[in-house]
């Protein structure tokens, strides 16, 4: 009996997890969030940098973060960047750095949140399926190179749907959980 090694589709899968549910938190919930500025890159010293390299952060209350840059000047830069990502948040600037208020969630906003949470959630489950396909691929033509018979094949492939719904299950999850919290 033959034994296939199905790290390769786990490890994938799993990025593919991970991937979602750091896409998932950028996604506010009306509550002040550090992560929600980690994909905002700000021009500095003449590149593109994280906020978190040229600044500190805090959550100053329920509904805003302070912005400290470590340099002076880069408040301005990092306001404009803020702005420019187009998140629905609000900037202003004052004497210590740079305040970030998240606004309270309209129905509406709450609806175009799940919204993108769904399609964010559609996009992993794509390439999920697009992962087991090669898998099944590469099954096939083990089996037609005679590297494995039949009968493993179909074991092989059953054990290939399990991994595939126990990932798509971890998928679901996270999307719900974000769901909860938007709808809150």
């Amino acid at each position: 009996m033959s034994i296939y090694n199905f790290s390769k589709f786990n490890q994938r899968a799993k990025e593919g997890s991970e991937w979602l549910s750091k896409e998932l938190n950028v996604l506010r919930s009306g509550r002040a969030q550090q992560i929600i500025l980690d994909t905002i890159l700000v021009e500095s010293y003449g590149s593109k940098m994280p906020i978190q390299h040229v600044a500190s952060i805090s959550i100053e209350d329920p509904k805003t973060l302070r912005i400290v840059p470590f340099d002076a000047t880069a408040g301005k830069e990092i306001e404009k960047a803020i702005t420019l990502a187009n998140l629905g948040l609000s900037v202003s600037s004052d004497e210590k750095g740079v305040r970030v208020h998240f606004p309270e969630l309209t129905s509406e906003r709450r609806q175009v949140l799940i919204k993108v949470a769904k399609e964010k959630l559609e996009s992993a489950r794509v390439t999920l399926r697009k992962l087991r396909d090669e898998t099944m691929k590469e099954l096939e033509q083990k089996e037609k190179a005679g590297e494995v018979g039949e009968d493993d094949k179909f074991r092989f492939k059953k054990e290939l749907e399990k991994l595939s719904e126990t990932e798509n299950k971890r998928l679901q999850d996270l999307f719900e959980r974000k769901e909860k919290e938007i709808t809150g």
